[in-house]
């Protein structure tokens, strides 16, 4: 791209008033997870490798515009590690979870498992609809975009952490 790299492009986007979604399509490499988390934060729904086969790339591209995020398996691994070996929690972040009621935070947490809204409502007892609803305040409350957002935010803010 011409006078932009991936990235910056995606944070442009990202700032825009549009509903946008953005999926990187990447070759990755060892070298890149620093890339990949200035990429969430970057406002990144979903990263997808280029050798992925094309149903994969149409099954990516249903997934974020249904507001989900998503990250290729080889992808997923390099997160969390790169999580797991992340410095303290950001105490910006750490403070703004008091925005959030305690229901909001127990959910958070629960997103960033992994688990979906069906498993969520199961773990705690609520309705589907009544999750999806934590879920999208929770979001508004803290400036996120997505899921993945969310995720990334429930790990830098010390919410959650790798193995617990």
């Amino acid at each position: 791209m011409p006078g932009v790299d991936g990235l910056e492009a995606a944070r442009r986007l990202a700032a825009t008033d549009l509903p946008t979604r953005i999926i990187v399509l990447t070759t990755f490499d060892e070298d890149e997870d620093e890339y990949v988390a200035a990429a969430l934060r970057a406002g990144v729904s979903g990263f997808l490798l280029k050798v992925a086969p094309p149903e994969d790339l149409v099954a990516a591209v249903h997934t974020v515009a249904a507001g989900q995020g998503l990250l290729d398996p080889a992808v997923t691994l390099r997160v969390i590690e790169h999580f797991a070996a992340a410095p303290a929690p950001d105490p910006e972040r750490t403070g703004a979870l008091a925005q959030l009621t305690e229901r909001e935070t127990d959910v958070l947490a629960l997103v960033a498992t992994g688990l979906t809204n069906a498993e969520i409502a199961a773990r705690l007892y609520l309705g589907e609809a009544t999750v999806k609803t934590h879920v999208s305040r929770l979001l508004l409350e803290l400036g996120l975009r997505d899921r993945v957002q969310a995720v990334a935010f429930a790990y830098e803010s010390g919410l959650v952490t790798p193995g617990r």
